[in-house]
């Protein structure tokens, strides 16, 4: 059986083979080396080494201490930051964009500047038909939001009026709390039916109860409840989703006197396809058809989501590789003062080294010990770290959950967790590197003789 005292005393056992001051390591002496870095007594030996001198030990690891809590609530910040921006934007189509009319800048065969256009029900077939790149194309129509102009019995409200077709609610989405949203059927046969945003339920429907099937006034105008619609994003087209009454395009035109003409245009583009190539086709085509100059700029509006978002995508990058590069820095500078300090305790043993080197300890084990003092400090204050900083983002993270917060469920994912221990580890081994390295060098002769 081996004594695992005296591998505890001097680093080594008389079984191993030596090979002079090299420490060449045989089968038989690696299996020894391995049992004596779970020996008890080893590990008692480290603790002792760090709490000899708790101050030094406590203030030196609060380096790593405070830069793996920098870490863990940057990034947690950073993860909330991104996934309450995520929350904003649920259910709208990025790959997206706006057109409307706006008046001329430039004359244009025989058309004075200044000139008002709308976009016709006849550019629509045209633009799908010359445009392959689209995948969904929506008209838009917005109607007057007068005083009490949406009632139903003695219930009355303000609310926006809008005329949609189906596809709208593939590019701005919307869940459905009661019934459906406008199909295909509505709008062939111009059916006098409406869904209804959440605010506009509530003012009309105090009592709760169901609304489908019965009917409202818009504008004077009887419609159909087929709907109530809760609008998933906070991005609202003309006027907040959950106070508006969404009509079938076409029979908002016919009921209302509104002709031919499109608002607005709502526009995706197929995956794959930037959003900007399928935007400068439209504004070609529109420009043709309406007899305005190629290089009027501002003839047809536009708004590009795609470019808006990328824009975030971006800057949540751009945010990530700060606080990595903030946090890493914070946890490199905590390692190279723990490296000082055990530049220090090496100091402090050469004596104590110089004896074991008598003794027939091998480099090897020199370098073993004092790396593995310095990974184990690196760990504990780490790890400390990690926990603290892991319950604050809890502590935050239940106090924002009572609202919808733009800073939203503050946490570090696992992997982030995994990461930052293997980053530790990295950082204590290097620590350790320099102080085992000149505990290493030293000359076991010298050491004995020194006070």
């Amino acid at each position: 059986m081996i004594n695992k005292k005296i591998i505890a005393q001097d680093g080594i056992s008389p079984l191993a083979s030596r090979k002079g001051d090299g420490g060449v390591v045989s089968g038989g002496r690696l299996w020894i080396l391995l049992l004596g870095f779970f020996d008890l007594d080893r590990w008692q030996e480290i603790w002792a080494t760090i709490t000899h001198n708790k101050s030094r030990s406590i203030l030196t690891a609060f380096g790593v201490f405070w830069g793996m809590f920098m870490l863990v609530a940057m990034v947690g910040a950073g993860a909330a930051l991104k996934q309450g921006m995520n929350s904003q934007i649920e259910g709208f189509a990025t790959n997206s964009c706006f057109v409307w009319s706006e008046q001329t800048s430039e004359p244009y065969q025989g058309f004075k500047k200044g000139r008002n256009w709308n976009i016709q029900n006849d550019d629509l077939p045209v633009l799908i038909n010359n445009i392959p790149e689209i995948q969904y194309l929506a008209p838009v129509l917005f109607g007057n939001s007068g005083t009490n102009n949406v009632t139903r019995n003695d219930k009355a409200g303000s609310f926006s009026v809008k005329g949609n077709y189906p596809a709208y609610n593939k590019i701005d989405e919307s869940k459905l709390i009661y019934g459906r949203y406008i199909n295909d059927i509505d709008i062939a046969e111009q059916r006098k039916v409406c869904v209804i945003g959440e605010r506009v339920y509530e003012v009309l429907f105090p009592t709760k109860e169901n609304p489908i099937g019965k009917n409202i006034q818009v504008n004077g105008i009887y419609f159909q409840v087929i709907g109530v619609a809760q609008h998933l994003s906070t991005i609202n087209i003309g006027g907040e989703a959950k106070e508006t009454v969404i009509l079938p395009f076409s029979t908002m035109q016919q009921a209302f006197n509104q002709g031919n003409n499109v608002h607005f245009l709502a526009v995706t583009a197929l995956p794959g396809i930037q959003v900007s190539v399928i935007e400068e086709k439209i504004q070609k085509i529109l420009k043709t058809r309406n007899n305005i100059a190629p290089t009027d700029k501002t003839a047809v509006g536009g708004m590009n989501i795609e470019d808006q978002f990328t824009m975030f995508l971006y800057l949540g990058i751009g945010i990530a590789s700060l606080i990595w590069f903030v946090g890493a820095g914070t946890l490199i500078a905590g390692g190279i003062g723990i490296s000082n300090i055990m530049l220090v305790t090496v100091r402090e043993r050469t004596k104590e080294i110089g004896i074991r080197r008598a003794l027939g300890a091998t480099p090897n084990n020199i370098i073993s010990q004092i790396m593995t003092e310095s990974i184990v400090l690196t760990l504990l204050a780490g790890l400390a770290g990690l926990m603290v900083g892991v319950g604050l983002l809890y502590m935050v993270g239940v106090a924002l959950s009572q609202g919808d917060q733009f800073f939203k469920d503050p946490q570090i994912s696992f992997s982030v967790a995994m990461l930052s221990f293997f980053i530790l580890l990295i950082i204590g081994t290097l620590a350790g590197f320099l102080p085992a390295k000149r505990a290493m060098n030293i000359k076991p002769i010298e050491a004995i003789r020194e006070e």
